[in-house]
């Protein structure tokens, strides 16, 4: 077993290339979106910016999986946010174990209904999750949909110059 993959000896420049593409268009989508509003939301561009550059010619990679998991990880998300505000908690504590259910179910949730319409890519289910846990809010949920949009386009634009590294 060797430490590097044999593929990146011979293709040094191309994984070079498509993962410095990579940083490039999640720079860009930050900066276009001036986001940094909920760090582990966002975290799901980068998630998602690694399918879209190693393995771009991908099922996971393609716009329907991507920007519909997206779109059903907001809904999932925003649903359990909602559901964890109507639960009255007494304490604390208590109220961390309804974000942790509330959490919980909404991975599950958006991986069902992921599943059920065909629009599975991975990240989508963090961000269901991020959105429960992390600061839910309309700019958020914005920047993350125009994200992935924007991602996608990107990543078509450059189609001739991106291919499966993984």
């Amino acid at each position: 077993m060797t430490l590097f993959d044999e593929r990146f000896s011979k293709n040094k420049a191309r994984y070079i290339l498509q993962c410095s593409l990579a940083a490039v268009s999640v720079m860009a989508v930050l900066v276009i979106l001036d986001a940094i509003a909920n760090a582990a939301v966002i975290a799901a561009l980068g998630a998602s910016s690694f399918i879209a550059f190693t393995m771009p010619q991908t099922r996971s990679a393609q716009p329907r999986f991507m920007i519909g998991g997206y779109l059903v990880g907001v809904a999932v998300g925003t649903l359990c946010h909602g559901l964890c505000l109507l639960v009255p908690a007494q304490s604390p504590v208590l109220q961390r174990y309804v974000y942790v259910l509330f959490g919980s179910l909404s991975v599950g949730l958006a991986i069902l209904v992921m599943v059920i319409t065909n629009t599975e890519p991975p990240p989508a289910a963090s961000l269901a999750l991020g959105l429960v846990l992390g600061e839910w809010g309309v700019l958020t949920v914005t920047v993350v949909l125009v994200g992935v949009v924007l991602l996608s386009l990107l990543k078509r634009a450059l189609r001739p110059v991106i291919r499966n590294l993984l």
